[in-house]
This record gives structure tokens, C-alpha cells and sequence, in this order.
């Protein structure tokens, strides 16, 4: 893993201000940050009053980094209260960044969420949970969490992820590698991009799991003009079921990431964009305290409308079961 210093993006003081001014005029309306169509509306209202400064500083992440840092927004570490013990217990906590990162997601793209995660909520709650250390999901803390496409195992996954940072006093890093750093011979590539592994639910998706459907298998590499994108979980692919040559370039395509990958560790206030086409992200090991002052990330995932980095064959999957919200419905 390297030490590079990953692409940032700089809001300036005034785009920060109108973004948290339209933020708490949105939490002030409606009191919570949860789930309403009469939420959502207000947001892409707030949003469509942005200058043309902004929504180009928000634009989708457009280089072979596949990820930047957005700088320029501020975090009341007293404010914001302390971290929660779980992503059940934190409710409205800290609930203006989480309208802050529905008017970022929008400028993007479009809000999604998941009925079977985080109670349908478009803003999760990234914390460590007592007796979820080990687990591969962002409840963990004792282990690494693997270099992984999020929510992988689902065709309706997000183009984009979004980290904001509320809180990081250990310099807790997160992970990043993008597959257009990589170098992988045309062997390994073609076995790569053949549909012959799964992606099953991760450890989030309890109802996805109990899917009686057959597992749809898809290529871990895909080709495109641009260059190539990737759909990667390790953790949740059956390697096992695989030729030994496919998990031989399985496994050097998982060493160039770790070659390339580099180490982001977020002040409150960043937001992290990464393109889930083109990275993987994961997180460092670290030791939760549960006293109120660990790590806690906001997510936020966006959809961005007639992207086409994916095979047509996605269309036909059944993604386990589950179903994903849109915040603007077309």
C-alpha cells in the first residue's frame, strides 16, 4: 500500500455555507433526516439553487484515480454528539450532515438506498459495533476489511460511494485501489472478464442471504472504451468453485491492487467520492473503545443516470431478493 496523497477537490467558503444554510433549512422543515419523497423533493429543490461552480466541483469522479477528497466543509465535534454504539441506536444523530450528504449525492447523481439495509435509510451510519469486530462489513474494527466493490453481489449497486467523515481521532485509514492502476497480462485479463463466479450477499443483507434463487455468476473484469472496471468482494466469491487458473489471476489481480492501493485517512468534514466501477475501497484494522469518540463515517451511494460501465447482462440478475430506492424517481 502507498502513502500517495489522493486527488482533492476544494469547496470554497461560500459553497460550503450555502450547502450547510440549505441543509438546516431542511432539517428545520421536517425535523429528521429519515426517508420522505417530501424530503427528497426539498433536496433536489435546494440543490437545483447551486451555481454552475458547484455542480462542476461536484461533478462524477473523471480520472483513472477513481476517487478524490471533497475539502471545504467543517464538523462541531461537540455538536455533532457522540459517536453511536451501532448503525440501530443512531437515528437523527448528526442528522444535518446527513441532509448535507443527500444535497452532495444529488448534485451528483442520483440518491439511492436499500430496503434491506440501515432501515431504508439513503445515509447510513458507519460506526463499530460491540460484537461485529471481525465480521467483513463497516460495523468491524479488529480486522481489515477487504478491498471490495460496494455492494457487489447487487446489479443495482451505486456508481458512486460517499464517505463523509464526522469523527476520526485515531487517523483510522481507508483504503483505496483503482483498477486502471493496475498491470495484469492479457491471460489473467481474459479469465477475468469470463462470467464464472458469484458475488454472494455480504454480511449486511440477512434477508439476501436466505435468497432461494440460483446464484447468477459474472465476470470480475469488464471491458469498456474508456478503459476496464471491475466488480470484486472476495470475501463473498466462492473461489473454491473456480478453474485453478482463474483463481491464479484472481489472486494476482488481487495483489496489484494491494500494490496500488493507497491509504486515506479522513478529517472530519472530507468526503471521500469513490467510483465503484473503477475502486475498491476497504479500511485498516483499528481498536474501538465504545465510548463515544471512535471512528464514524456518514455513506451515501449514487446512481449515475445512463451510465453504461457495466455488461448488459447485469439486467437479467435478481439481486437476492433486494430492492433499491431512489431518491428522484424519473
Amino acid at each position: 500500500m502507498t502513502t500517495a496523497t489522493a486527488p482533492t477537490r476544494e469547496l470554497d467558503p461560500v459553497h460550503a455555507d450555502a450547502l450547510h444554510r440549505a441543509a438546516l433549512r431542511v432539517y428545520d422543515e421536517f425535523g429528521t433526516s429519515a426517508t420522505s419523497p417530501e424530503l427528497h423533493g426539498r433536496v433536489q429543490e435546494f440543490a437545483g439553487t447551486f451555481d454552475g461552480a458547484l455542480r462542476v466541483r461536484m461533478r462524477p469522479v473523471d480520472t483513472d484515480d477513481g476517487l478524490f477528497v471533497l475539502r471545504g466543509l467543517t464538523v462541531d465535534d461537540t455538536a455533532i454528539g457522540g459517536t453511536p454504539s451501532s448503525w440501530a441506536t443512531a437515528g437523527d444523530s448528526a442528522a444535518v450532515w446527513d441532509i448535507v450528504m443527500l444535497l452532495l449525492a444529488t448534485l451528483m447523481g442520483n440518491p439511492i438506498a436499500w430496503e434491506g439495509q440501515q432501515d431504508g435509510r439513503f445515509v447510513h451510519n458507519i460506526v463499530p459495533a460491540p460484537g461485529h469486530e471481525s465480521e467483513q462489513t463497516g460495523a468491524s474494527s479488529s480486522v481489515l476489511l477487504s478491498p471490495h466493490t460496494e455492494d457487489a453481489f447487487h446489479p443495482g449497486r451505486a456508481h458512486l460511494l460517499m464517505l463523509g467523515c464526522m469523527r476520526n481521532h485515531d487517523n483510522v485509514a481507508t483504503t483505496a485501489a483503482s483498477i486502471r492502476k493496475v498491470r495484469l497480462d492479457e491471460a489473467d485479463v481474459a479469465e477475468l472478464t469470463q462470467p464464472l463466479l458469484p458475488i454472494l450477499p455480504d454480511d449486511a443483507y440477512t434477508e439476501a442471504q436466505g435468497y432461494e434463487g440460483a446464484a447468477a455468476k459474472m465476470p470480475t473484469l469488464f471491458r469498456t472504451e474508456e478503459g476496464p472496471t471491475l466488480r470484486f468482494d472476495p470475501a463473498y466469491a466462492p473461489l473454491e468453485d473456480a478453474t485453478p487458473e482463474y483463481r491464479a489471476a484472481y489472486r494476482r489481480l488481487e495483489k496489484e491492487l494491494a500494490r496500488v492501493s493507497v491509504s486515506v485517512s479522513l478529517k472530519p468534514g472530507e468526503v471521500l467520492v469513490v467510483d465503484n466501477d473503477l475502486v475498491v475501497h476497504g479500511r485498516v484494522p483499528f481498536t474501538a473503545r465504545y465510548d463515544g469518540t471512535d471512528r464514524w463515517l456518514k455513506r451515501a451511494s449514487v446512481r449515475v443516470p445512463g451510465r453504461r460501465t457495466r455488461p448488459r447482462a447485469e439486467q437479467h440478475e435478481h439481486g437476492y431478493g433486494q430492492a433499491a430506492l431512489e431518491a428522484h424517481a424519473a
